[in-house]
């Protein structure tokens, strides 16, 4: 038997159905008894929904209203009506299993399955196994049109059917045509089967997939990647969560088939996951499903999903060695990923800290080290557990304490196995997320405004767990009035956040409106105070002055008696990279110069990442405007030639590329130099002859050679 299932939502209708998150308002049912002939009653139900705002085009094709739906179940109880009136309708016509048939494959794929997952209660089996009418009919009349392009409505007119679907209750019509469709198919003339249904995968299967280990073989014997995915499957999801696992992606696809080992998680060059994956599906056509599910939420936060490619998921989940491959070849395995191991720790330390509440898969044999090519430990290790219970206990222990340092753990995967042991055999990452060093560009394009006109706004209060997209959350619609990179975050002398942000805004007008609008309006749990101010005076306060009732005071390098001395190899205009310092020493501030000095002052030669963060002095932190990412990180290159003219003109030291300068503090007084290299260990740092090339006056380098803090190359 089938059970002709139609469904709609609030939101979209159609070939958009369920591509906007909103949640089904109808169920119209009806079983047919295909040996027999016979159909059994037709069922309405209409379905309570969380929201009962209902979209225009909803209301104008279905004729529902929220007061109707508000009278209703929710879909729960709806569902446990569906099952029992499915099967007293089997016994009246004398049948005892069956299989849904619905029209494509949105409302099984992309409605029922996410909705149901999102509001965390399970799906009778029967949903897990349909046929798509619209391929069954394709498969019966070939000269018919593509299945893409198939509604009920065509397949109706091809078959010379009545589509008026005025004449009956919107469902009503769909599911009677459905049937008179199918009793078509089944005619002598045609003699349809239906033998094959779609089927929707119970859960996700973790491990490498196959077509990985055909790379490996093809990689050993060509020593060239032969072997190819399918770029029409595999997706970038984009904005994840940090902490989220493989579960949790698959998760936010269900209803989609994911293949074997298909999330990739990324990482940046650290071996930390950057909140981007790379999904692989079993075909195309699951693929462009997963498209259609661009910016809908995992919790509070949209995902982005984009289209990628095979090579790109071959790069992030096909790094491999023998000693992964053993450690993967337990099928079936979940996996936890310890950080912060003491390098001394060994696999008895692991096996005792996790203890025989969550025993170890093969003892020994499921832990898994990650070390450096020449050996040395990195603090990060792999484990495998037999169950999901032991892996919650495990979770468990996070932060607890393993000699004297606390210990992270989280979920992991197959693909991220691969990627962070490859990564650290390698001497560069599989896919770098972060930029090679900066190589200097004349001139800046962005700069901090200055100026009276009060085109600029500042945030004060903000929460300290704010970022750049809470932001811009709060902004709403004036998003668009934002001049580039003029989102502004202030840190303290910490490098934490301060709570406050400066906003630059395409006109005085339009920063006046924002202040009007947003002026302790809410953001999480505090309110937000939003005031108009200029350039200069955002200046003064990213400089490290103070603005507050009494006026402006100025920051501690526009103050003459502080003025540090001077560091040839930045000027005034320099920025260096948030990737390479917390924050500048005050020993590279730019001296205060007299008229004379300025006059004569040779062209800057400044250092900036185009589209990445970036801090000025010791207080902010700069991140770009919409629509670059915030997590984009890249570098403008300047040619060789310019850089060379630039070291001309200014006949002043450049810092050797590659470099970059960073900050230490807190270091005990008895510090040298063997232990701060020691510390570095696993890093490349500069060459002793580096410090000939920077110019100290005997102030600066007093300041640079003081026990209590270092600055290295």
């Amino acid at each position: 038997s089938l059970v002709v299932l139609f469904g709609a939502t609030a939101g979209a209708y159609g070939a958009k159905l369920g591509s906007d998150e909103r949640e089904l308002i109808l169920l119209v049912w009806q079983v047919v008894d295909l040996p027999g002939k016979k159909v059994g009653s037709l069922h309405k139900s209409l379905v309570k929904a969380d929201n009962l705002e209902l979209s225009d085009q909803c209301r104008e094709v279905s004729g529902l209203t929220p007061e109707g739906l508000g009278k209703a179940e929710p879909l729960d109880r709806v569902l446990q009506q569906f099952i029992q009136l499915v099967s007293s309708d089997l016994k009246v016509l004398g049948r005892s299993s069956y299989t849904l048939c619905s029209d494509g494959q949105l409302l099984i794929r992309q409605v029922l399955h996410p909705e149901t997952s999102k509001k965390n209660f399970l799906l009778s089996d029967c949903f897990y196994s349909f046929y798509d009418l619209r391929k069954e009919f394709h498969t019966c009349y070939p000269s018919s049109a593509a299945v893409k392009d198939q509604t009920i409505k065509t397949m109706a007119e091809y078959l010379g059917l009545g589509t008026d679907e005025t004449e009956e209750d919107f469902g009503v019509w769909q599911v009677k045509t459905m049937v008179a469709i199918i009793f078509s198919m089944l005619s002598e003339s045609c003699n349809h089967i239906f033998t094959e249904p779609e089927t929707v995968k119970y859960k996700y299967e973790t491990g490498p997939c196959l077509i990985l280990l055909f790379f490996f073989f093809f990689l050993f014997l060509c020593s060239s990647k032969s072997e190819t995915v399918d770029n029409e499957t595999v997706i970038r999801a984009r904005g994840l969560p940090w902490q989220s696992s493989d579960q949790d992606i698959a998760r936010f696809f269900k209803g989609l088939n994911i293949a074997k080992g298909g999330v990739a998680l990324c990482l940046n060059a650290q071996g930390r996951r950057n909140g981007e994956a790379l999904v692989r599906f079993v075909n195309s056509e699951q693929r462009d499903l997963a498209l259609e599910r661009h910016k809908h939420h995992m919790g509070s936060r949209y995902i982005e999903v984009y289209k990628a490619t095979g090579e790109e998921f071959l790069k992030i989940a096909g790094g491999t060695s023998n000693e992964v491959a053993q450690f993967l070849s337990k099928e079936n395995q979940v996996i936890i990923r310890m950080r912060g191991l003491p390098f001394t720790a060994t696999q008895e330390d692991v096996l005792g800290f996790l203890g025989p509440e969550c025993p170890v898969t093969g003892g020994k044999e499921g832990l898994l080290f990650v070390k450096y090519p020449d050996g040395r430990p990195t603090g990060d290790a792999f484990v495998l557990f037999s169950c999901e219970e032991y892996a919650q206990n495990a979770l468990k222990k996070h932060k607890e304490i393993l000699g004297k340092r606390y210990i992270e753990l989280f979920r992991s995967t197959a693909a991220e196995v691969q990627q962070v042991v490859l990564n650290r055999y390698m001497s560069t990452p599989l896919i770098p997320t972060l930029p090679t060093p900066i190589i200097p560009v004349i001139p800046p394009p962005y700069t901090i405004a200055t100026g009276s006109i009060r085109d600029c706004v500042r945030l004060r209060g903000l929460p300290y767990t704010a970022g750049i997209d809470d932001i811009l959350e709060f902004m709403g619609d004036a998003t668009a009035d934002i001049k580039p990179h003029g989102v502004h975050m202030v840190l303290n002398q910490q490098g934490r956040p301060s709570g406050d942000a400066f906003i630059q805004m395409k006109s005085a007008d339009k920063a006046f409106m924002v202040a009007q609008k947003c002026h302790k309006k809410m953001m999480k749990d505090r309110y937000v105070e939003v005031f108009q101010c200029s350039g200069e005076e955002m200046n003064f306060v990213l400089m490290g002055g103070t603005l507050n009732r009494s006026g402006l005071s100025p920051p501690p390098c526009k103050l003459p008696c502080l003025s540090p001395p001077a560091y040839a190899a930045f000027q005034t205009a320099a920025v260096i990279p948030a990737e390479a310092a917390l924050y500048q020493p005050q020993a590279l501030l730019p001296a205060a110069r007299t008229p004379q000095a300025s006059a004569a002052a040779p062209p800057t030669v400044t250092y900036y990442p185009a589209q990445a963060a970036q801090l000025y002095m010791n207080y902010t932190a700069y991140y770009p405007s919409p629509p670059v990412s915030p997590t984009t990180v890249g570098y403008i290159a300047a040619p060789p030639g310019a850089v060379a003219a630039a070291a001309t003109a200014t006949h002043t030291p450049i810092l050797p590329q590659p470099g970059a300068l960073v900050r230490m503090q807190g270091l005990p007084y008895n510090t040298g130099m063997k232990e701060i290299l020691s510390f570095f260990q696993g890093y490349q740092y500069a060459p002793d002859d580096y410090n000939g090339l920077i110019q100290l006056s005997d102030q600066a380098r007093s300041v640079l050679q003081a026990p209590k803090e270092w600055v290295c190359l």
